[in-house]
């Protein structure tokens, strides 16, 4: 496993997006085995019971992990991450974040209790996520202990107007992780991010997922990502394993990037699209199955 820094794994399994409410024991189960080290989970999520039960099951020593989890309501931050760890079976957590700055009515105090926490031995790093430049530059007015990561969403198109935050991060040696940095080419297709990252797949010999995290790699940002499938979980580990973007690809995706989604219209005429060719396979079959129901009947 790659390390962005010291005891800090540059990719994680998301227990977030489409695996929110639900029993993933068996899908965190199989990311342990095909090598993720970093497990993402958080209060709102619901799945930090099935995140512990699966820890267990892998039979791997605590120290071969590393565990996120998130304050993500209203209340006490101390309550929530003993609720946490009494869920997730464990004395402590690697990084406990807070989740929305939305959570903190007032700063100072909120991140005292953070830094409390971390000084009991409750978490090992402390951090933040979903924090634009303005609620870091407030926090960091009044910090002891600085935040080791913000996680926020990060894709090509919106780069540009995290840009900013990127650089503060990195002169405060704060570790950005990124979440959803997919959506630029799965829930946005048709948009000019395609072309470019499609171009340096063909040269790598990759696939596009591939050369979006290669993409975020590249801005010195870790990665969190989800998926049900062994196949993708062991494609998104083998980007360590690919040769770099160059400058230019690099490049290429800034810019495409910066140009915007496509507009909702594309998006939506892609979809339809999409449903229309499933729609006609559908009836070819139907009508292949009517056939060959009708040559069996003469037959026989």
């Amino acid at each position: 496993m790659f390390y962005v820094r010291a005891k800090f794994p540059v990719i994680a399994f998301g227990t977030g997006s489409t695996m929110k409410y639900k029993d993933v024991t068996d899908y965190v189960g199989q990311a342990i085995e095909n090598g993720f080290s970093h497990i993402d989970t958080a209060q709102f999520y619901q799945t930090e019971a099935y995140v512990g039960l699966a820890i267990k099951e892998s039979g791997l020593s605590r120290s071969s992990l590393y565990i996120t989890t998130k304050y993500s309501f209203n209340g006490s931050p101390r309550q929530a991450i003993q609720q946490s760890l009494n869920k997730i079976g464990l004395s402590y957590v690697d990084l406990y974040l807070v989740h929305f700055p939305s959570l903190f009515s007032d700063f100072e105090s909120g991140w005292q209790e953070f830094e409390k926490m971390k000084k009991d031995g409750l978490t090992r790093s402390i951090g933040v996520s979903n924090f634009n430049l303005e609620n870091l530059q407030k926090l960091m007015k009044i910090a002891v202990t600085k935040p080791a990561v913000n996680q926020i969403s990060f894709h090509p198109y919106n780069y540009a107007s995290h840009k900013a935050m990127l650089e503060y991060c990195a002169k405060h040696s704060i570790t950005v992780e990124a979440y959803g940095s997919l959506n630029s080419i799965t829930r946005n297709p048709g948009g000019p991010v395609d072309a470019v990252v499609n171009a340096a797949a063909k040269r790598l010999g990759a696939t596009p997922n591939q050369v979006i995290f290669s993409w975020v790699r590249s801005k010195g940002v870790a990665i969190v990502t989800t998926s049900r499938s062994k196949e993708r979980l062991q494609e998104y580990l083998a980007v360590e394993d690919l040769p770099p973007l160059t400058a230019e690809e690099i490049a290429a995706i800034d810019d495409a990037g910066a140009k915007g989604p496509p507009s909702r219209l594309v998006v939506a005429r892609l979809a339809m699209q999409h449903k229309l060719e499933r729609s006609s396979y559908l009836v070819m079959w139907l009508v292949i199955a009517i056939m060959f129901g009708f040559a069996t009947f003469f037959m026989f």
